[in-house]
Order: C-alpha cells, then structure tokens, then sequence
C-alpha cells in the first residue's frame, strides 16, 4: 500500500510542478494561436538564472524568484518586438520553424557560454530536506513548495485575466485581435505582455526546479515535449484545464509505481520482468497522440 500511496503523492506533486512549467506555454498559445517551440529553452535559462544568482549572491535560491521573474519578463518582451511579430504576420508553417530557430539559436548560444556539463544547487533551505506523512510516504520540501507556489500561480493568473481590465483585454485580444482593434485595445502591447507573462512564468518555474532537478543546456528538450502534451490535454489557451491536465500527466509518469504495486500485491511474475521505468514518458507521449486523434481541443478547450 506504500508503494501505490508513495506513487500518488509523487504523482500529484510532479504534476503540479509541470503544470507550472506550462502555464506560459498556454497563455502565450491562448493570445497569439502560436506555438513556441524555445518554451524549454527559457524553462533553461531561468534555471541557469535561479542556480547563478544564488551562488553569485549567497542567497537562498527562493529569493532568487525575483531576478528570475525580471529576466523572463525581459526576455519575453525583447523577442516579441524583436523576432515574434514579425513571424505573425507570416504563414503558419513560418512560426512554427521560427520558434523552433529560437530554440537552437538559445540552446547553442547556453552550450557555448555554460558549456554541457549538468550543475546542480547543493545548499538552501529546502535543498535536501522532506517531511514524512506516515505509511512510507516522503515529501521532498523542494517539490512541496513548488507544487504550492504553482497552485498559487494559476490562482494569480486565472484572477488576472477575469478580473482586471488588462487580463479581459488579453482574452479580447484572443478571441478576436482584429475586433480589439476596433475597440480601441492596443493588441501589440497585449501580445508583448503575454510573452513577458508567459515566460516569465516559465523562468520562475525554472528557477524552483533548479532546487532539485541539475540544469544543462539540453534539459528543456524533455520539459518541452511534456509541456505541449499538457496543454493539449487541457486545451489549448485554457489556463485551468494546463493546471488539470498537468497532475494528470503528473500521475501518468508514476505508472512505474502503480506497475509495481499491481505485480508485488497480485503476485504477477511477467510484471516483474517489464521495464517500466524506462518506458514512463512513452505513455506521456502516448498520451499526448491520442488526444490529437480523439480531441484536438483537449478537455478543456476553448478556442476553434
């Protein structure tokens, strides 16, 4: 029974930090109808951002979310002006390869600066540190923080985008940019701000996760993959339906756990035998495939 209970917890918890992973991939999707390939790749640089600026300052990495966020917000708005909006106003095939160049280009630009060796944080409050909830259940405190934070986030961002003026100008801008035109809403400024939102949101999460998972120029390939599975599960541009989708995905790469539960508790030789570990994130991705064949528009979806 620890083993299934362990498995759900983890589950639950993981999920809740890729939720937060995709939560800018969504936003940036349900404005602009974009798909940003460099999703991981800024996932990467708030992760080098929240690892530097703790051992440059000495300070716990928790405290590092606000250069985090800065740098995301930045980042988000200089390659709206710079490069994205240029990219709208060509075909779809056009953006799809332009986000995808952005994500090589800051991958190779961070493999040439950082070099490939991983790095990791080894000190800070909730580095190392877990609470015991009975029955052979173990919280990480690194994870349990991120999962709360990430139900704040959503929370914060639901709030924004129904309740203030700029967010109900954002979903006006989504709905339809050339109408919010008309209205007098200035949709340039509205896709600027969900790119700093978006991935400002990102770099945060990357800034959590670097408490717990090491940071290489190739670690947003992985987030990437299962960040699209996420908000096609949930539905594109739906902001609650990344955060049910994300435990989703969360509790599907715990199969391992269930897998083992079954085979010690039922006594299933042929079980025992089966790698599933190694194939957790085949059933993410298989996931991922059969929701484009059944849903296109995922569970959530709002937006044709």
């Amino acid at each position: 029974m620890s083993i299934l209970l362990s498995s759900i917890v983890a589950g639950l918890l993981f999920g809740m930090v890729l939720a937060f992973i995709s939560l800018g991939l969504t936003i940036i999707f349900g404005v602009m109808d974009i798909v940003n390939f460099a999703h991981g790749e800024f996932l990467m640089i708030g992760m080098y951002t929240g690892l530097f600026t703790a051992q440059a300052t000495g300070i716990d990495p928790l405290l590092t979310l606000p250069v985090a966020a800065l740098v995301g917000f930045s980042l988000g708005v200089i390659c709206y002006y710079g490069f994205i909006r240029f990219l709208l106003r060509g075909p779809i095939l056009a953006q799809l390869l332009g986000t995808f160049g952005l994500m090589l280009l800051l991958r190779n630009l961070a493999l040439m600066i950082f070099g490939s060796e991983d790095r990791a944080l080894h000190k800070g409050i909730l580095v190392g540190k877990s609470f015991e909830l009975g029955m052979g259940v173990i919280i990480p405190a690194t994870k349990a923080v991120v999962a709360g934070l990430s139900v704040v986030a959503f929370l914060a961002i639901w709030l924004f985008m129904n309740r203030s003026r700029v967010g109900k100008a954002l979903t006006a801008t989504a709905l339809n940019a050339q109408g919010a035109r008309y209205m007098g809403i200035p949709t340039e400024r509205m896709n600027a701000l969900a790119w700093g939102i978006g991935v400002a949101t990102v770099t945060i999460a990357g800034a959590l996760i670097v408490n717990f998972w090491p940071v290489n120029p190739f670690v947003g390939i992985l987030f990437t993959m299962i960040a699209f599975t996420i908000v096609a599960l949930g539905g594109f541009g739906s902001i609650p339906g990344a955060f049910f989708a994300g435990i989703i995905v969360g509790l599907i790469t715990e199969i391992p756990g269930f897998w083992d539960f079954i085979t010690y508790t039922f006594n299933v030789g042929w079980m025992a035998d089966v790698p599933m570990t190694s194939l957790k994130y085949m059933w993410v991705y298989l996931t991922y495939f059969v929701i484009m064949v059944l849903r296109p528009r995922g569970l959530f979806g709002w937006k044709h």
